[in-house]
């Protein structure tokens, strides 16, 4: 056990990891900046009241983020939940209260059948129904006196026929607000969502904005925003038990403030400085190839490919990511039947050097090995 007076991952048998596969819960989303500690050090030390801690968050991240309200829950997915809890049962007392009962209110929601993942559980665990739709005509024909709310997953945007903007313009026609999920996207300034003229945009604070791990941001209206917040903690709704304390509230704020102030073109190019030294570690093995692919709209770093003829080094990629798994230090990098990608996004100085040795050490063992 540890000799310090708290608790450390490796005094509970935990393994700590270099993490190359970018901002995943799974993996602990990414690590809070310095100010961000600081803040939740401090805002841990008092008392406060709540109501008016969210309204004078809210409003300073507002002016931060050039929207008209900011809201911070508890994740990405409590945002979906408690907006979609807003959309349906707004501030109405009784309507809140017999939430997941929906009979009666407005009770269903639209999206893509493109855009339809995992998290759609937070939607529909309000008591709604999701209905797929593909096309400007079948939402049209989709919207009627039961649509609570028109949700979408900003990362798959480029997968339907409509863009942001006529989805928008269909629905403020029916006065029918749009909810975007954009959890692993940048909450660049000015909004672009929100300059489309969506009603929320939710993030994740743990990861572009390297704020709490469980606390989410959702930007947008604010009376839409603050029927969300009467719809979760510390009100008795849906939303109680995803609680955003006073902590992670100041925290996710102090992750704003910073937002606004980063070098982010110095972040790329650390980035890429990570994944060259890699490259240049490992280009001295017989048939590595390496790409250096740009990523889509979530995620947004360098991610390195990396191939090679697995008959000069016996040896998959997916068994290269097992055991840089299992070896000490843990690394977690993505790998599969054809190649390894690894995302720079989550690596910390100095972790470089440790990836492009133990990928040299591991694919070495597979040159002229004849199994």
């Amino acid at each position: 056990m540890s000799s310090l007076n708290y608790p450390t991952y490796a005094s509970i048998g935990v393994r700590s990891l270099i993490n190359c596969k970018g901002t995943l819960t799974m993996y602990g989303g990414s690590l809070m900046l310095p100010e961000v500690r600081q803040a939740m050090t401090e805002a841990a030390q008092g008392y406060v009241q709540m109501e008016e801690l969210v309204e004078r968050a809210g409003e300073r991240i507002g002016e931060i983020m050039q929207a008209e309200f900011g809201l911070i829950t508890g994740g990405c997915a409590a945002a979906l939940c408690q907006i979609t809890a807003g959309s349906v049962a707004g501030t109405d007392p009784e309507k809140i209260k017999r939430l997941p009962d929906t009979s009666g209110m407005k009770n269903e929601v639209i999206t893509l059948k493109s855009h339809r993942h995992a998290y759609d559980h937070a939607i529909r665990m309000v008591g709604i129904t999701l209905i797929e739709v593909d096309s400007a005509k079948m939402m049209k024909a989709a919207i009627n006196h039961r649509t609570a709310l028109i949700a979408l997953f900003g990362d798959r945007e480029g997968n339907s026929e409509m863009t942001v903007r006529e989805i928008v313009d269909i629905a403020h026609a029916h006065d029918i607000p749009v909810l975007v999920d954009a959890a692993a996207e940048r909450p660049d300034v000015p909004n672009p969502y929100l300059s489309d003229g969506v009603d929320a945009v939710a993030y994740s604070g743990g990861k572009c904005l390297r704020g709490p791990q469980a606390a989410g941001l959702v930007l947008g209206r604010r009376d839409l925003l603050w029927a969300a917040f009467i719809n979760g903690a510390p009100h008795h709704s849906i939303g109680r038990p995803m609680k955003a304390g006073k902590e992670e509230i100041m925290g996710l704020l102090a992750a704003v403030e910073q937002w606004v102030k980063r070098d982010h073109e110095a972040d790329w190019k650390q980035w890429e400085g990570y994944l060259q030294i890699i490259i240049d570690a490992i280009s001295t093995l017989p048939t590595v190839q390496t790409t250096m692919r740009q990523p889509g709209r979530s995620n947004v770093a360098p991610v390195l490919e990396i191939t090679w003829d697995q008959t000069a080094i016996n040896i998959s990629p997916r068994d290269v990511a097992r055991h840089l798994s299992e070896c000490d230090p843990r690394i977690e990098l993505n790998g599969g039947d054809r190649d390894l990608s690894i995302m720079s996004y989550m690596m910390e100085p100095g972790e470089d050097a440790v990836v492009a040795k133990r990928l040299c050490e591991v694919l070495g063992e597979g040159v002229g090995r004849d199994d």
